[in-house]
């Protein structure tokens, strides 16, 4: 137990905004592969066609079902698990158990000193199906935050509580210390925010400038509803810090010192409120017990929606 002058921090989520990671830490029995009917039809190798129409050559059945593969950059082990070739980073740790944390970097595996090789290699085939399809899952989200990679331009677009915001360069302002002003677009509708920069910036410049504007918001919209909820919860917070971390959206800590992640005004306002009210809650019960619950839910009723909506929400890439 932390002593009275050591600060206490709980993480809100183990998911990381960006980069989330799966762990286990004591393998189960898989049921194993679902086999397919007996006396099944061949299935017929796959059709390519061309951009214009054209029928390419049948891709050949072996390279279409080619095994999956997944390659840890600090790998030292490789095992065959079902269908997948999989390079994981083998460490030996103090520990009880066996332990597989799966994240962007892909698979790493802990054990303890005195656990033999092959029980090791043991409790992988247990875990196969559930290690293949996490990182199946995790390679699938990958490439999605790739493919909504933000670029930088007149005319990027990113979230700004849950409304698409279009960037446009306006040299002719300075808007005072702001560096940016959000307003309604030609259409009355679409929302933009007008930043003062030449019309021929780097995308380093327009990035920065829109960040350094978000995190003015951040901070803005943050006070204002730590402010509205401490009091109903009947506590105090003293200091606020903008965070970028990497697994965690807010902590708290026993000496009223809140930290929240300045990207979730990302998100629409409503989950924005569940994890402020949850920072504020740990400065009455500082774990997640059944009483801490009900202390969030005495602000935020649907808060069981809203903690969903957190761990579902689709981040750009901020590159």
């Amino acid at each position: 137990m932390f002593s009275a002058l050591q600060q206490l921090t709980l993480n809100l989520f183990s998911d990381a905004p960006a980069a989330p990671t799966v762990n286990c830490s004591a393998p189960e029995r898989s049921s194993g592969p679902t086999r397919g009917p007996a006396g099944e039809a061949p299935r017929a190798e796959p059709r390519v066609v061309a951009l214009d129409g054209a029928a390419l050559p049948p891709l050949p059945l072996a390279d279409a079902l080619a095994p999956a593969s997944f390659t840890h950059p600090r790998a030292n082990r490789q095992a065959r698990l079902g269908d997948a070739f999989v390079d994981y980073e083998f460490t030996r740790v103090q520990r009880r158990t066996i332990g597989f944390v799966i994240g962007p970097e892909g698979l790493s595996v802990r054990a303890p000193r005195w656990v033999p090789l092959r029980e090791v290699d043991a409790a992988l085939q247990e875990k196969a199906a559930w290690i293949v399809r996490k990182l199946a899952e995790m390679r699938e989200r990958q490439q999605r935050q790739e493919s909504e990679r933000i670029e930088w331009r007149d005319g990027a677009e990113f979230p700004f509580l849950g409304e698409t915001v279009t960037v446009v360069l306006d040299p002719a302002h300075g808007f005072a210390a702001s560096g940016g002003v959000l307003d309604l677009g030609a259409d009355g509708n679409a929302r933009v925010l007008r930043l003062s920069l030449a019309r021929n910036a780097s995308s380093v410049q327009v990035r920065d400038a829109a960040q350094a504007w978000l995190m003015r918001q951040a901070r803005r919209i943050f006070i204002e509803r730590l402010d509205h909820f401490a009091p109903l919860l009947g506590v105090a917070w003293k200091k606020l810090s903008l965070t970028n971390a990497s697994t965690r959206w807010g902590s708290a800590s026993i000496d009223g010192a809140i930290r929240l992640h300045w990207r979730l005004v990302h998100l629409r306002m409503p989950v924005i409120d569940y994890v402020v009210a949850h920072e504020l809650s740990h400065l009455r019960v500082m774990d997640h017990s059944p009483r801490f619950w009900e202390t969030v839910e005495s602000v935020v009723p649907d808060y069981h929606h809203l903690r969903r909506q957190l761990k579902d929400a689709h981040m750009p890439r901020w590159g």
